[in-house]
């Protein structure tokens, strides 16, 4: 029958290395990473990097080579280990640097220096030159070079960075405009001071408040499985009253336009309730269309409950899954500040090139000026696989928790065994399913950057193509992540490639259309439900903490602060809450695809499931389809849903 035609699924049984060329290429792509971080070391750009560099090429803190036809190149700075800009405040935001020759010093100005004069003090008391190398200290107020050579003065007081040896001003005042482009509402900084000052004096109940949060999340966690029934009621409830609703008051505005407007007899009144009449008809027609979809879907809410609830046993078996994505925030923050790191290398890697101005600058020549896109590619390739192999962990311990008969019998750590099983045979799966999120991912970050470039150049048709496509590429990266982490999960049960774990996960989930459909739908929605819960609970928290301290300080910023950080953290909890909830459902739909419940063939899963396909059976016998044609139709109304 129809069994024999397909490759049986074997869950568990037997491990194999799947896609080894991709992970063979993965690799080499890492080694391309790392050759660009340790090309830019070699250069030299780390040690420009930290130690800083002057306008002509010099690195300060050491000794340097000449460069051919560059004034004041090769010079011996050992000790003068700062660097210093003779015009901190002239910030050029287009190319996100300081317009102002820099120097080497060897001390910071401490104090504001007003006149030439005292820079010529400072020069002789603390011997550090702040003046261009060819000048002098005693030639400071005598050589008519000096105003262009000399700092603009008054020179601020400044310190240096901790780290980055250049010399900053301590008043931030100077960076206004800076500021200002970044801040663009702040007006006056008395109000940017009162903002801080609130946040800075309610720091703790904003700990405090962040704390509460994360604990919510995880109650919320354990007591889902048991208010999934009442959230699916209220959801409904909700749509229906709002629906009804929405339809009652727009045909009671039109029959009271309908009698008013009889007596008036103006165009614009007859528009209006012509406009009135087909809203409030398109409103009545999707109504009817939604209560339709209400009660198709009504037997498909309780498998999604059902998965639910399931789901809340599997926390309570794997409680660490809950910290899943805390790993996999902490490795992705680990390797975005590599990638910060190295993009800032290759900011000043290359060889030193003279600008109009005779200032130095470093330009990457030939072939190596792609490096960057190299370098922004692995972001995206790297980030999506760090978040698939977190998929594919959770795909694997959920599936060895539902193909378990015994849950007694579970490995130790479901979660340790599942990572271990994904470095040894899947990491190739992984590395190619992210591969083709990144591939789709790149042409929509063009197209975007196009987009914020062309504004306000381009005529309205081009922007709406352009929109259109970013649309579509956006739509078909989120059914490629669907699709994914169902290939993960089968690669998970059969071992089997990417390519055949996609088709089979593809087939599964065709054949349940209206199942998924209802699980992503309804589910999504609880979930969102219950977001919205833990926000307004710790927002409500915070509102009535911070209401004591109403009298000094502005608590609307820590306020927004806590409600974000709620956000975040129920995001985090429950898309890993909707991540199980989706492998189980693979997993029930292939066990029942499979597994009828005869001897030799019994279902694996969850008492709860059992109890929603005997329901389902019995409603099917009702409907007057007993008899003879019973034991036939039984299985594919189990696989695919045809009630």
């Amino acid at each position: 029958s129809h069994k024999s035609s397909k490759r049986e699924w074997k869950p568990l049984e037997d491990h194999s290395c799947t896609d080894v060329p991709w992970l063979l290429l993965f690799i080499l792509f890492c080694v391309g990473m790392g050759f660009i971080c340790g090309f830019s070391i070699a250069t030299g750009a780390a040690a420009r990097l930290l130690s800083g560099y002057d306008s002509y090429g010099n690195i300060c803190g050491q000794k340097n080579v000449k460069v051919e036809g560059i004034l004041n190149s090769g010079l011996d700075l050992t000790h003068k280990k700062y660097v210093f800009f003779l015009d901190p405040c002239n910030i050029d935001l287009v190319h996100q640097r300081i317009k102002s020759l820099a120097l080497c010093v060897s001390a910071c100005p401490r104090k504001e220096l007003k006149t030439l004069a005292d820079i010529q003090k400072f020069a002789e008391t603390n011997g550090s030159t702040l003046c261009s190398y060819e000048l002098q200290p005693s030639e400071y107020t005598t050589d008519p070079r000096a105003t262009k050579l000399c700092p603009k003065y008054p020179v601020p007081e400044s310190a240096p960075i901790p780290f980055f040896h250049r010399c900053a001003p301590v008043n931030i005042s100077c960076y206004a405009k800076f500021a200002e482009a970044l801040i663009t509402f702040v007006s006056d900084s008395s109000v940017l001071h009162r903002l801080i000052s609130g946040v800075m004096t309610s720091k703790e109940i904003i700990m405090g408040l962040c704390l509460l949060s994360l604990v919510l999340s995880m109650i919320l966690m354990v007591i889902i499985r048991y208010i999934s029934r009442v959230l699916v009621w209220i959801l409904t409830i909700l749509v229906i009253l709002g629906s009804l609703g929405g339809t009652g008051v727009l045909w009671w505005l039109y029959a009271k336009q309908r009698t008013s407007a009889s007596a008036i007899e103006t165009q614009i009144a007859k528009d209006n309730l012509q406009a009135l009449l087909i809203y409030a008809i398109s409103a009545t027609v999707f109504t009817v269309i939604l209560f339709l979809i209400m009660l198709i879907m009504r037997k498909r809410v309780a498998l999604t409950i059902a998965l639910f609830h399931v789901a809340g046993k599997v926390f309570i078996h794997l409680p660490l899954l809950v910290f899943q994505p805390f790993w996999t925030f902490f490795v992705l923050i680990l390797f975005w500040t590599y990638w910060i790191t190295v993009l800032l290398f290759l900011g000043t890697t290359g060889s030193p090139v003279p600008n109009e101005e005779g200032v130095v600058e470093f330009r990457m020549v030939g072939p190596l000026k792609y490096m960057w896109w190299y370098h922004v590619v692995g972001l995206i390739w790297i980030s999506e696989f760090i978040l698939a192999c977190q998929q594919m962990t959770v795909a694997g311990a959920v599936v060895t928790y539902y193909f378990t008969r015994e849950k007694r019998n579970l490995p130790f750590t479901p979660i340790l065994a599942s990572v271990n099983r994904l470095v040894c045979y899947h990491l190739g799966t992984v590395a190619k399913g992210s591969f083709i999120i990144t591939l789709v991912k790149i042409p929509r970050m063009i197209l975007m950057y196009i987009h914020t470039q062309l504004k306000g150049k381009e005529n309205a048709c081009a922007r709406c193509m352009l929109k259109a496509c970013i649309c579509c590429l956006w739509c078909l990266e989120k059914c490629l992540t669907y699709l994914n982490q169902n290939a993960y999960t089968a690669t998970a049960i059969n071992s089997t490639n990417f390519c055949t774990s996609a088709k089979d996960a593809f087939v599964i989930l065709v054949e349940n259309a209206l199942r998924v459909a209802a699980i992503n739908t309804v589910g999504d929605f609880m979930l969102f439900l219950g977001k919205v819960l833990i926000v307004c609970s710790t927002g409500l928290a915070g509102i009535m903490l911070l209401n004591y301290q109403r009298d000094y300080t502005i608590w609307v910023l820590p306020l927004i602060i806590v409600c974000l950080f709620a956000f975040l953290v129920a995001h985090c909890f429950l898309s890993i809450y909707e991540m199980v909830v989706d492998v189980l459902f693979l997993c029930f739909a292939i066990d029942t695809k499979y597994n009828d419940g005869s001897p030799g063939r019994e279902f694996y899963m969850d008492k709860v499931l059992m109890e929603f396909v005997e329901n389902s059976r019995k409603s099917m016998k009702e409907a007057g389809r007993g008899g003879g044609a019973e034991g036939r139709e039984l299985k594919p109304m189990v696989g695919a849903d045809e009630e």
